[in-house]
């Protein structure tokens, strides 16, 4: 009921539910964002939980499964960058655990996958976007220009815009690369449970070997956006050729 006095317009009316969140009687789809909550959530429990059962002498299964993967990120990371790298592992393992989280909510039944939606990989794209350019301009100054002229200066009009171009063209092919791959892969999965409870057992093990396909797959993807951000961090932080 609208308040005595109060024009309509200026009335906020929302209506929640799982799927869409109606404003002023705008539906604006609410699913990715809530489930991107839990995925934040459940990795907040989870650095909680590990921070107090942390033991140098007797690490549990959890400390021990996070160790071995920040570890041999991190690794990674200082193989292919060296030494300068290693203020950038904090970022890059995060972004990696992340993406694997999100990823990994699409196998959970009931649940959708965040990076499925294109506005989740568009955002992380922008961020790894402004953020290696913010390194590079941080690092270099004015000089990091040079990075998008090339050595030969009677190819600057050429090179400079085609570098403009391709290094926007990034952040559209990252969020499109993870987008397109989780995407199908959640819709893949959608249409073997769609066939119903009168072939399930066709249904079970037909889709039971498509989840450790699809855990591959979900890995595999968020794996590709770490490299591909340390690429870009790679070539900002290092001397213009």
């Amino acid at each position: 009921m609208a308040a005595a006095g109060l024009p309509e317009p200026l009335l906020l009316s929302t209506v929640f539910n799982m799927d869409h969140l109606s404003i002023g009687g705008s539906s604006v789809d609410f699913k990715y964002v809530f489930f991107t909550w839990v995925g934040m959530f459940l990795l907040t429990v989870t650095g909680l939980v590990l921070r107090r059962r942390i033991s140098q002498n007797n690490p549990g299964k959890l400390q021990t499964f996070f160790e071995a993967l920040i570890g041999g990120l991190e690794t990674f990371i200082i193989d292919n960058m060296g030494e300068k790298g290693r203020r950038f592992v904090p970022l890059l393992c995060g972004i990696f655990i992340y993406i694997f989280a999100m990823n990994l909510l699409g196998l959970v039944p009931g649940f959708d996958a965040p990076t499925a939606n294109l506005n989740t990989t568009v955002s992380v794209a922008l961020c790894v976007f402004i953020y290696y350019n913010y390194v590079g301009l941080r690092q270099w100054g004015p000089h990091y220009v040079k990075h998008f002229t090339g050595s030969n200066k009677a190819l600057v009009p050429l090179m400079f815009p085609i570098e403009i171009i391709s290094h926007l063209a990034r952040p559209l092919s990252m969020s499109l690369r993870l987008f397109g791959n989780i995407f199908g892969e959640e819709m893949t999965l959608l249409i073997f449970f769609s066939f119903g409870a009168s072939v399930f057992v066709g249904v079970l093990f037909g889709t039971v070997p498509l989840y450790f396909l699809f855990l591959l797959g979900k890995t595999l993807q968020a794996f590709i956006l770490f490299i591909l951000t340390m690429i870009y961090l790679q070539g900002a932080v290092e001397h213009a050729h």
